[in-house]
């Protein structure tokens, strides 16, 4: 590494080399900056060398970036929490709850996800950092600067814009405090740019409409002077920095100031990549793909577009001795209808501008456009549209089945990445809030109702059976247990859906906890599964002798319970059809009275 000044030196130095691009390879060159630049211009339909109202664009990147952000989506009910401890598991529900109306509102998760996905699918990675309120994405058009060929092996700068009034908030954050290593007051800082140089670092007039302050946030291992001037062993320590740039009037050089640093153990950060590139700090993104068949609409449409203006103009040839006076003369756009013009000897006729090359132009956009669908794995039946005539439906199924798994494999991905959020940085916080203790009304499903209401009604047996044994009593007979049951759910379930849960201070002590994020059957063909519901039923219906009997193979019965698995559905939901079916084998097989032969037997 260079030897820099300090920290100042060492980010003005980064931020001007990370614009420069790195070699992957002897034939290809890649810049970070320039791959989100493109991405967040194509995406939003703009074009690298500008574009005006006479530029036409077809964006064929937004619509498919679109259905990768649905298909490959993660929902919070896929993410299951659960104890982790078999003698302990039915305190999963109360963490369940927890997670779902608390810590997930709390922390605003479903916002999370979404922009996480987004960042990780347009751009090829997501990145996200723990902050002092929970964890955020990094958007990546705020790097200021990074080791473009591992994001998280160097240090990273992000750039921030902040008002004096985001700024002076984060003063309850410990900015701006001597004692963390500042150099400035967040307050002497708002001063400063407020006397400070208005144009930018590029010599033109600011655009923005309010003032805004430039803060650089740096994470990694750096030399340990950029924190103390004094020190001179030329060893490294991993820190974080907050330091801000002003610029006086009729000064040219910018000057620094540090508003916090403090060391760091473990770095914030954590990355998760779309079809990883050796060599290359971010994944192959969604946009990226498309680059090229963007490119080359782009180019037919606009040849499309002049042909078309050509097409659109009327323009009159002059022949003979007398054509140029007539052509000197005469205006078509300046006369009145049905005026008549003395030609002489010339001669007018309209000349052909009929655009003879448009359809060329059109069937080269829609292979462009058909390609991008094919690199992206989204054709027309996934992205909504009609099938072409006479297209079998089975064959639909599977050319749509086929490509949904392309997005499911991905979405598998980003599944595993946030497990690994959740048991690094949620879990641990989750579990240091419920130990404390918490109370919080939650609404419960029909299911849960059901679940609590048997828990419950279990326990007030148990209890009023301890009490008449210790009173001297007989415990509840059947016939009162089951009125005691019967009259303890009609009170419940009249106080409704809506209850208030408690988790009691040190319940959850030496509890583990633990994440599982199921994805299965989230882009499931529900046409597909059910035909297979409604197979197995007939099956089971039409035939209960032989479907009895097959059930009785293991290995069968094993398949039977997978294909209700894989259909999106439960198999405890279905733990009762073996004994249906022997039930009807049983009523369906003859008496002796229905038979002479086995009554005389």
């Amino acid at each position: 590494m260079p030897d820099y000044s300090d920290i100042f030196d060492y980010i003005e130095t980064q931020e001007a080399m990370y614009k420069k691009p790195i070699p992957i390879n002897d034939r290809w060159n890649w810049s970070m900056a320039d791959h989100i630049k493109t991405t967040e211009l194509y995406a939003h339909s703009q074009l690298l060398n500008g574009k005006d109202d006479f530029t036409p664009v077809k964006n064929i990147t937004r619509p498919i970036l679109n259905l990768q952000h649905r298909t490959e989506d993660i929902e919070m009910k896929d993410v299951q929490l659960y104890v982790n401890d078999p003698q302990n598991y039915h305190l999963s529900f109360l963490v369940k709850k927890y997670h779902d109306d608390v810590f997930v509102i709390e922390n605003d998760l479903d916002t999370f996800f979404d922009e996480l996905n987004v960042s990780r699918i347009d751009y090829g990675g997501g990145l996200s950092k723990t902050t002092a309120k929970g964890r955020e994405v990094v958007p990546l058009q705020s790097l200021a600067f990074c080791d473009q060929t591992d994001l998280l092996s160097g240090p990273i700068g992000i750039k921030h814009f902040y008002s004096p009034d985001q700024l002076l908030d984060m003063e309850a954050v410990g900015w701006g405090d001597e004692k963390n290593g500042a150099t400035i007051t967040i307050p002497e800082l708002i001063k400063l740019s407020r006397e400070e140089k208005k144009d930018d670092r590029n010599g033109q007039v600011a655009q923005t409409p309010g003032r805004y302050i430039e803060v650089y946030e740096v994470h990694g291992n750096l030399p340990k002077k950029f924190a103390d001037r004094g020190d001179t062993s030329g060893r490294y320590e991993t820190r974080i920095f907050i330091v801000a740039f002003y610029q006086k009037k009729g000064d040219t050089r910018r000057d620094g100031v540090v508003l916090y640093t403090a060391p760091e153990t473990k770095s914030p950060f954590k990355l998760i990549k779309r079809d990883p590139v050796h060599g290359r700090a971010l994944g192959f993104g969604g946009a990226e793909e498309l680059f090229e068949a963007q490119v080359w609409t782009n180019y037919s449409v606009k040849r499309k577009i002049d042909m078309l203006e050509a097409a659109s103009k009327t323009i009159l040839g002059a022949t003979g001795a007398n054509s140029t006076t007539i052509a000197t003369r005469n205006h078509v756009r300046d006369m009145d209808n049905l005026t008549i013009v003395d030609l002489g000897e010339g001669d007018l006729k309209q000349i052909d501008t009929f655009p003879r090359n448009l359809r060329a132009f059109e069937d080269n956009v829609n292979e462009w456009e058909a390609h991008a669908q094919q690199m992206a794995a989204a054709n027309d039946a996934i992205m909504g549209e009609s099938p072409a005539s006479g297209t079998p439906f089975k064959l639909q199924e599977l050319v749509v089945s086929t490509n949904q798994g392309m997005h499911e494999y991905r979405r598998q991905q980003f599944a595993k990445h946030i497990e690994e959020i959740y048991t690094d940085d949620f879990i641990p916080r989750i579990t240091k809030k419920i130990t404390q203790g918490a109370k919080f009304l939650s609404e419960l499903s029909l299911e849960e109702l059901q679940y609590v209401a048997d828990c419950l009604v279990r326990n007030s047996v148990a209890k009023e059976n301890n009490e008449r044994i210790l009173n001297g009593e007989l415990p509840l007979t059947p016939e009162e247990q089951a009125a005691f049951e019967d009259k303890f759910r009609t009170d419940f379930q009249k106080k409704g859906n809506k209850q208030f849960i408690e988790i009691l201070k040190g319940e959850f002590k030496d509890k583990p906890l633990a994440v599982k994020v199921s994805v299965a059957g989230k882009s499931k063909n529900l046409s597909q599964l059910t035909d297979k519901v409604v197979n197995l039923w007939r099956f089971a219906f039409s035939n209960p002798q032989g479907f009895a009997q097959v059930m009785q193979i293991p290995g069968m019965a094993k398949g039977w319970n997978q294909i209700i698995e894989f259909s999106g559905l439960s198999p405890m939901d279905f733990s009762g059809i073996e004994k249906m079916a022997e039930q009807m084998q049983a009523q369906a097989q003859p008496t002796p009275a229905e038979v002479p032969e086995l009554q005389a037997a």
